[in-house]
């Protein structure tokens, strides 16, 4: 169980698959569009509950409560290898006095 003021992540469907866009490519189109964000509970609850969050910046908004305490789980990807020596390979071009 969750309380008040814990901060939590919730998710919400913002369109489901039939209601997006003709635009988008085919397999964007055929899954729904789901709004993540978190917030703090302004109110007890637990997972799968849904709930209303105020988020940092101060919007109140509702969705299913996923998860509490959530982090930051930033990912640029998969390492590049060919990318990886650009920098030290421009440096040898151009010379020592561009440190």
């Amino acid at each position: 169980m969750s309380k008040k003021g814990d901060w939590v992540r919730i998710k919400k469907t913002v369109l489901e698959a039939g209601e997006r866009s003709d635009n988008l490519p085919l397999d964007t189109k055929k899954v729904p569009l789901i709004m993540w964000d978190k917030g703090f509970l302004l109110h007890d609850a637990e997972i799968g509950d849904w709930v209303r969050v105020e988020t940092i910046i101060g919007r109140f908004i509702e969705g299913e409560f996923v998860e509490a305490d959530p982090g930051y789980d930033v990912n640029y990807g998969e390492s590049v290898n060919e990318t990886l020596y650009i920098g030290k390979q421009l440096r040898e071009m151009l010379g020592d006095d561009h440190e």
